[in-house]
């Protein structure tokens, strides 16, 4: 047993030690998720300690282009984010709101999503730390709470790994939200590999995260440590691989209702949904109902949905936004626009999936800096096409 750690102070684990932390999660029941290689991806899945991170492997991103690129080399996390979010964890793909079976002697009803296990989120890049928060406002926030996001999100136990290295579609540092996390997790890590040495600068970011930093095998941060965590996360900053204009920017959206970039980015998208689905904020769902052919069972699931569906507008006399201009244009004025009206904050976190999984490289980036280098376009006339 060590001394007691406070939360924000610095301590260092070396290599090894990071097996320890994973079995101490394992032994408070959480079901750990981290990060893995699988189906030339890195996605994030259950593990059960460091062998089965993606030790020696890095990523390469642009528009529309991901690839896993192998340099054998010993550190865990020389990657940036890939198509999955922390999100398909708090707001599942799909879940069972309610099922009923009727037998022919009587009837039962069941409500609610299957209990689940506290989740002990291992890996979480800043970018989606501020991603979670923004979720929090829209399922906690209000006067009326998400039942299933509340359950698997007030158990959580959120482990941080500060950037070391951004891609080419990052821009977290235009949002704020990165590369480096400051507060709102449990346990934050920055990992080293330098002169022979392979350890990580571990900080506390609250009382549950210090109890656990303090059972490990762990000593306080000299200043040269400490130094090469400032150093690892200055590169990152570095790095950014796009950049985002975010004064002004819902004014400029408003603004920009009728300008003819709308129609230039119709003829490319796809309205395929991609960018919604691996979007870590994005939260459209719909309600389906389902019966079984012989009539004795019948349920009724939640499952995600995108703005971009002809069906997801549509009322009564058909869909509000039948083209892929208008939903497009939706989607991004309401993710840096309207979202702050909304919510306070914008939608976006400067990740860069929508970027990298758009199979038609679309860049919001490019998008948005094409609207105000043009001007801001026509007044709103009104309608939507």
């Amino acid at each position: 047993m060590n001394d007691a750690v406070q939360p924000g102070q610095q301590r260092t684990l070396e290599r090894g030690d990071l097996d320890r932390l994973i079995e101490a999660l394992l032994k408070r029941g959480y079901a750990v998720i981290g990060p893995v290689v699988r189906d030339g991806a890195i996605v994030h899945e259950p593990i059960k300690g460091t062998a089965d991170l993606p030790e020696g492997w890095s990523d390469e991103q642009e528009a529309a282009t991901y690839r896993l690129q192998r340099h054998g080399g010993p550190a865990l996390f020389d990657f940036t984010v890939g198509p999955s979010s922390w999100k398909r964890f708090l707001l599942p793909p799909r879940v069972q709101l309610s099922r009923a079976r009727e037998d022919g002697q009587s009837a039962e009803m069941n409500e609610g999503a299957e209990p689940c296990p506290p989740f002990a989120f291992f890996g979480v890049r800043s970018c989606e730390l501020h991603a979670i928060a923004i979720q929090d406002r829209v399922f906690l926030g209000g006067a009326i709470q998400d039942p299933v996001y509340r359950e698997r999100r007030e158990g959580a136990f959120i482990v941080v790994v500060q950037c070391g290295r951004a891609g080419r579609t990052c821009f977290c540092a235009s949002m704020s939200t990165g590369p480096r996390a400051s507060a709102g997790f449990d346990l934050a890590v920055t990992e080293i590999v330098e002169d022979g040495r392979h350890y990580f600068v571990a900080e506390s970011g609250s009382a549950r995260g210090a109890e656990l930093l303090a059972v490990l095998p762990q000593h306080p941060s000299s200043t040269a440590e400490i130094g090469a965590a400032e150093r690892a996360t200055a590169r990152a900053l570095e790095q950014m691989g796009r950049r985002l204009e975010t004064k002004g920017l819902p004014e400029l959206l408003a603004a920009s209702h009728e300008h003819p970039r709308w129609e230039d980015v119709a003829r490319r998208c796809l309205t395929c949904g991609n960018c919604t689905m691996v979007c870590p904020t994005c939260f459209c769902t719909t309600v389906e109902d389902h019966l079984e052919l012989g009539g004795a069972t019948a349920e009724r699931v939640r499952r995600w949905d995108s703005c971009f569906t002809s069906e997801f507008s549509f009322i009564h006399g058909g869909s509000v936004r039948h083209s892929g201009r208008a939903r497009y244009r939706q989607w991004l004025t309401h993710k840096l626009g309207t979202w702050h009206q909304q919510f306070g904050t914008s939608g976006c976190v400067g990740c860069g999936r929508c970027i990298t999984w758009c199979p038609a490289a679309i860049d919001l980036t490019e998008e948005v800096s094409a609207l105000s280098k043009s001007g801001r376009g026509k007044e709103r006339d009104g309608g939507i096409t």
